[in-house]
């Protein structure tokens, strides 16, 4: 009797100390899964809804929501100007259309400079930002830089007139060259006026340089971001002139009465 008591004893510590290991186990199993999935959510990144086009556009071309769909997009990498939601790029109560300024591929993030506002056209006041107003440059093949200007480019304005040159603005932007605002051209025209973007006080100063000398481009680089001095140039500066030195004159004045008078002598060496 006492043998099988004992027998009994040792199976049932056995079998406690077998349970206590496979409860240790079992926890130890489900801290190191909770501790997984904590670290795979503080790895995982945040989304936000973007709109994206469904094809490419170019140009010119209206855009409305058939065009567009939502996708998930990392939060720490969205493009500035992109739209989350379908009422921003619709506004209520506005025109259910955009018109395309600069083209974009199928998949390309929506952008609000690459469209108009809604219901507006591509034309040169979609491309004017706030505050700005647009000029007409008269131009042709040598002063327009040989036809090789896009609308987005940068130009220095320079004014000749009489024998001098000035540079007057600076890395002026270009919103249109003829009767075109279209960024994406890439063939060279000989254009006959380019609209700049510039403020009302550049508008008047441009107005008076155009109507009094020659106004002519220069292309600024796409990368370049150096500010320009002030440059201008004479036809003294081109050919070497340097100015004469005034001629030395000696006299006596003697004064008789009343009256002056002043005799040219040979100045003194």
């Amino acid at each position: 009797m006492r043998l099988i008591f004992g027998l009994v004893l040792v199976i049932g510590v056995g079998l406690a100390g077998f349970a206590v290991y496979m409860a240790r186990e079992f926890i130890g199993g489900q801290q190191a899964q909770l501790a997984a999935e904590r670290a795979a959510r503080a790895e995982m990144v945040q989304t936000v809804d973007v709109f994206v086009l469904n094809k490419p556009v170019r140009y010119g071309e209206r855009i409305t929501e058939e065009d567009l769909r939502a996708v998930k997009w990392p939060e720490n990498a969205i493009p500035e100007g992109t739209f989350s939601l379908i009422s921003e790029v619709f506004p209520e109560g506005e025109p259910n259309f955009r018109t395309v300024v600069r083209a974009m591929e199928k998949d390309e993030a929506l952008m609000q400079v690459k469209v108009s506002k809604p219901g507006a056209e591509a034309g040169v006041s979609s491309r004017l930002s706030q505050g700005m107003r647009a000029f007409a440059i008269r131009v042709d093949v040598s002063s327009g830089v040989s036809g090789f200007l896009r609308p987005g480019d940068r130009v220095d304005v320079y004014w000749s007139a009489q024998n001098a040159t000035k540079l007057i603005l600076a890395s002026v932007k270009l919103i249109a060259v003829d009767q075109t605002a279209d960024g994406d051209r890439a063939a060279p025209t000989i254009a006959r006026t380019v609209t700049v973007e510039v403020t009302p006080r550049q508008v008047a100063a441009l107005a008076q340089a155009q109507a009094s000398g020659r106004l002519s481009l220069a292309l600024v680089g796409a990368q370049d971001e150096t500010t320009t001095d002030a440059v201008e140039v004479d036809q003294g500066d081109l050919i070497g002139e340097t100015e004469a030195p005034e001629e030395q004159s000696c006299s006596i004045r003697t004064r008789r009465g009343a009256e002056t008078i002043e005799v040219p002598v040979p100045c003194p060496e």
